[in-house]
């Protein structure tokens, strides 16, 4: 297992150019509880947009897929693909407080754009797949090369370990597959053009290790499933597999139906769409599911309108959480 070591109580501005962040996140226009163990809550989740969120527990933070962009703003999605976003995020980044640590699924520009990586100080520690470290580490103008990128393969692990009192706070991060092409004529010429990057899933498990014990000593308080940027491919059966037996609090779904090179011309959809996230749902089993990733850009072919008919036709109303941008979902870590 992969190790990180941070120390919350120095964590420092998340940027290079602004050195006056706000300590805390705004207040959030809506609260939600997780459902089954309402109370004591001390750890949450706050959307910003698109697949970017802000975990907080214990005083760490954690910040997924950073994307800043404003509405009207441009990226870069593949040859000749560009996608238009089409709302402001929930916060901008300037006015992010300390971050502790990045889980980047992959290097796409909807999910790390230009002024995120223009913007993010060079040693804020990143959690990503092989491809997005070497496009983060390699090729760079002196001093424009992030220098500290964990990469983490399809079941490879981090602990990501909190100095504190007694039990030290901890997080473990485990890769876990992901797709943006179905296997096929589409995979192979997507290997020789490079255009759709190779992306992650993430396990996140907020626990806790004993002092002076290894990794083995690691308990998880609260599981969350981060699907990433993925198709309902054969590889996710062995998620649960995994993970028999053990609970699965919280999945955050990356939803949408992402076509290119647009809705209005649809080769090829590299997200889920409402029925492959209801299909999810069944393998998965989670308690809680969250839909995120879903009207961002203009390249979404499925609404979220489309997985909220298809939550209510399969009778899961109560297992599923909406959040709007500058939400939060609250929960408890054991």
């Amino acid at each position: 297992m992969k190790h990180l070591t941070i120390d919350p109580k120095h964590a420092r501005p998340p940027t290079r150019t602004h050195l006056h962040h706000p300590q805390s996140l705004p207040e959030a226009i809506t609260t939600a509880l997780h459902p089954s163990t309402p109370g004591n809550e001390n750890a949450s989740l706050f959307f910003i947009g698109t697949a970017t969120t802000i975990l907080e527990y214990a005083g760490v933070r954690l910040l997924t897929d950073p994307n800043f962009l404003h509405a009207g703003d441009h990226v870069h999605l593949g040859p000749g693909v560009t996608g238009t976003r089409v709302t402001n995020p929930a916060i901008y980044i300037e006015d992010l407080p300390a971050i502790d640590a990045v889980l980047l699924s992959h290097y796409h520009a909807d999910h790390f754009d230009e002024l995120v990586e223009n913007s993010l100080r060079r040693d804020l520690p990143i959690v990503t797949t092989e491809h997005a470290k070497d496009a983060l580490t390699s090729g760079k103008d002196a001093g424009e090369a992030f220098t500290e990128v964990t990469s983490l393969g399809f079941w490879e692990s981090c602990l990501i370990q909190c100095d504190g009192k007694g039990r030290n706070v901890a997080v473990k991060v485990t890769g876990t597959p992901g797709k943006h092409v179905p296997d096929g004529l589409m995979s192979k010429a997507n290997e020789l053009l490079g255009a759709v990057p190779p992306t992650n899933g993430w396990m996140v498990e907020l626990g806790s290790v004993e002092a002076g014990k290894g990794d083995e000593s690691f308990q998880n308080g609260y599981r969350i499933y981060i699907s990433g940027d993925t198709l309902m491919v054969d590889e996710l059966k062995e998620i649960p597999e995994r993970y028999k037996d053990q609970n699965i609090d919280l999945m955050l779904i990356h939803l949408g139906g992402t076509t290119i090179p647009s809705p209005s011309i649809p080769l090829l959809m590299v997200t889920m769409d409402a029925k492959q996230g209801i299909e999810l749902m069944e393998l998965i089993h989670p308690e809680v599911t969250i839909p995120i990733h879903y009207d961002d850009y203009d390249v979404f072919l499925s609404p979220l309108s489309d997985f909220k008919k298809a939550v209510e036709e399969a009778g899961w109303t109560d297992r599923v959480v909406y959040l709007d941008r500058k939400d939060q979902f609250k929960f408890r870590v054991k």
